[in-house]
């Protein structure tokens, strides 16, 4: 399976803008621009797009890890905190904090720790990244 996606830019870093598109058509020319980025400004960035990723790839691994010991979610909602750092060689994405809470009907809370584990250790998003990933994982009741 392959996928795509295009950015167009135009002018330089801080003044100029860009545009950020997917095959799907989900995003269609989505405004980025170092305002946007750095500043706070309407629109996304690639950090923001990184974390979207890997939410959910880390959400239907997670799926996939349960349906394999028979359970289904009703709802598995995660977030991704994405860390970007100045470092030494220039902007580095240094960290990935996910911060999940899943209702699971019949999931103890250690099958459902092993699990969340598991996912992410093993999402493809997560094996992409080179940055330390951490994870709160929360069941309702």
């Amino acid at each position: 399976m392959k996928k795509f996606a295009t950015a167009v830019w135009q002018g330089n870093l801080k003044a100029g803008k860009g545009s950020i598109s997917t095959e799907s058509g989900a995003l269609a020319d989505a405004p980025y621009g170092f305002n946007t980025r750095f500043e706070g400004e309407p629109g996304t960035n690639p950090e923001e797009l990184i974390g979207a990723a890997h939410a959910g790839c880390f959400s239907m691994a997670l799926s996939n890890i349960l349906g394999e010991s028979g359970l289904v979610a009703d709802r598995i909602q995660t977030r991704a905190d994405v860390t970007l750092e100045r470092l030494e060689p220039g902007f580095t994405i240094t960290a990935v904090h996910l911060t999940l809470e899943a209702r699971i009907p019949g999931a103890s809370e250690e099958a459902f720790q092993t699990a969340a584990a598991k996912a992410k250790e093993n999402c493809p998003i997560s094996r992409l990244l080179n940055a330390a990933i951490t994870l709160d994982a929360r069941l309702e009741q």
